[in-house]
């Protein structure tokens, strides 16, 4: 296609919904409360988190699995000796997402005009806006 005028779609109306606005969507189906939900969700994370720093994998249900990753530093072998605590560097937590959780197959396409490039405005259709709880 090189060379040629082409059309490629994005998202357009994505909105951010705020971890308390979460929790109390949890919590509205449940017989906890937003804070409650709030502080199960931190408790899970913290414990997960506590588990990976020991080096295990944690399969944390639908959303995926937790395993401890870093960056290692090359150490050409008999030059130096490999000492971890100075060559193993920035470790992190990985998610490997659920396949079947992360496929997303309830979803709807529609064409929205473009936004005008002079006024600034990025997202001329909001998308579809969550529906009010009583």
């Amino acid at each position: 296609m090189k060379g040629k005028i082409v059309v490629q779609a994005h998202p357009t109306g994505r909105k951010r919904v705020d971890h308390r606005s979460f929790c109390d969507e949890v919590a509205h189906a449940t017989t906890f409360t937003g804070a409650e939900v709030e502080a199960v969700l931190r408790l899970a994370a913290e414990i997960a988190k506590k588990h990976v720093e020991n080096g295990d994998i944690v399969d944390f249900g639908d959303i995926g699995t937790l395993t401890p990753s870093f960056q290692s530093k090359l150490v050409e072998k008999g030059k130096a000796e490999f000492n971890p605590k100075v060559h193993i560097t920035k470790p992190v937590v990985h998610l490997t997402p659920s396949k079947k959780y992360f496929t997303l197959t309830g979803v709807s396409y529609e064409r929205v005009a473009a936004p005008d490039k002079k006024s600034g405005e990025k997202h001329p259709n909001p998308g579809p806006q969550p529906e009010p709880h009583p």
